[in-house]
């Protein structure tokens, strides 16, 4: 029997066996599933990415790019975090090989998922201390360290790798959230607090912090524009249905704007991300809360806005973009999030077609725990799908194939 060979166009290629003897399987069926296999009801070939790392691995949130590119032919590299009974660190997967290497030590608690692909470095933070490791040497340098009265996180880097940015908040905040853990028990009590926020940030060469901008709000959800080095994005958390949410500051004028403009009562936008262009800012958009489903990009110069409806099923707790700008993609939601959907537990490709979206079911998520968010990202060349998930028993990234899988090997289950 000849091997085959899956390529993700040169930077992720996924060994296999001949894909006529490719297992057809309901995801989630069999624990442990095999390394890969055809997700019988979608016909799309899955492939479990960290198979070779023992333990819980957990890739990125859904807006933090994880990705670096290969170097001389050798292979993307993905950053993702490991988890084991020593602790947590960063790991670099190889996308070509599939081989995982450790990139830090283990440490008892450990945040920030901030890749610079420029400079090739990952940053992260233990306790009140920023650190940077360069993926390809190992290296590991102390960027900062927040004074004693004003402990922080950091959760971005600018377009031109020079200044990480994050938000602080009070002690009382940080009491609330310790004694409520729980996002359904702190959520409501952090936004009617109305504690201060303040917006900041580090130059990581100088280790110079500057404080922009102090609201009585909840600012969260701190992005940097991947284009304007000056531009960062923010929201107002809090019940989605009670916020304008989505503002930009440019941290050299420290000019605040709001993006999006609630239309309706209990109209709720969020889960926002930039487009690879920097031009436009897309959120989740429902009209109202829980009736009717768009995905929204706002564009940044214009202020024009475009929107694409989806059914109660097709929405998702987030959603991205390809690295054209041609497709958009979706993880799905169970029936208890905000969209109530009886058959929502897919991975989704979305095809924008006019001013709605044309889904594709890439991978059944039926036997996922949605408490675990999938975090969907594109593979570098737009051609895969890589998420986390819970369906094996532990957390584990997979990749799925946007083409779907040889005729031959799936049968009537893929049609």
């Amino acid at each position: 029997m000849k091997n085959l060979h899956a390529f993700l166009s040169g930077c992720l290629v996924l060994f296999s066996i001949n894909a006529q003897a490719q297992a057809q399987l309901e995801t989630g069926s069999q624990k442990p599933m095999p390394a890969q296999w055809i997700d019988k009801d979608t016909g799309h070939k899955v492939v479990r990415l960290t198979d070779k790392v023992t333990g819980n691995n957990a890739s990125f949130y859904f807006h933090n790019n994880p990705f670096v590119k290969g170097a001389a032919g050798a292979g993307d590299k993905m950053v993702f975090y490991h988890t084991d009974a020593q602790g947590k660190q960063l790991y670099a997967l190889n996308l070509k090989t599939l081989q995982a290497e450790p990139l830090t030590r283990h440490f008892a608690q450990v945040s920030g998922e901030i890749v610079a692909p420029k400079h090739r470095d990952v940053y992260y933070q233990t306790q009140d201390t920023v650190y940077a490791t360069n993926i390809d040497t190992k290296k590991t340098r102390r960027v900062f360290v927040f004074p004693k009265d004003f402990k922080a996180s950091i959760t971005s880097l600018n377009a031109d790798e020079t200044q990480l940015g994050g938000a602080w908040s009070t002690d009382a905040e940080k009491e609330i959230s310790k004694k409520y853990p729980e996002k359904s028990d702190y959520f409501n009590r952090i936004y009617e607090s109305k504690l201060p926020r303040t917006l900041f940030t580090v130059n990581v060469q100088t280790a110079k912090l500057d404080k922009l901008f102090t609201d009585s709000a909840w600012l969260n959800h701190v992005q940097f524009s991947p284009t304007d080095p000056n531009l960062l994005m923010f929201c107002h958390e809090g019940p989605w249905h009670k916020v304008d949410r989505i503002w930009t500051i440019n941290t050299k004028t420290k000019a605040v704007k709001l993006v999006h403009k609630r239309t309706m009562d209990m109209e709720i936008a969020g889960h926002e991300f930039f487009s690879p262009d920097g031009k436009t800012i897309w959120f989740d958009n429902q009209l109202p809360r829980g009736a009717t489903f768009y995905l929204t990009g706002a564009n940044l110069q214009t202020g024009q806005e475009k929107k694409y409806q989806m059914t109660r099923d097709e929405w998702s707790i987030h959603f991205t973009i390809s690295p054209d700008q041609k497709l958009f993609a979706g993880d799905g939601g169970d029936a208890g999030q905000v969209a109530k959907a009886q058959n929502g537990t897919w991975i989704y490709l979305f095809h924008p077609e006019g001013d709605k979206f044309r889904s594709e079911k890439l991978v059944n998520m039926k036997a996922h725990g949605y408490k675990l968010e999938p975090n969907i990202h594109f593979s570098p060349d737009g051609k895969w799908l890589i998420f986390r998930a819970n369906f094996e028993g532990s957390e584990q990234v997979y990749a799925v194939e946007l083409a779907p899988a040889a005729k031959g090997s799936v049968g009537k289950a893929g049609k």
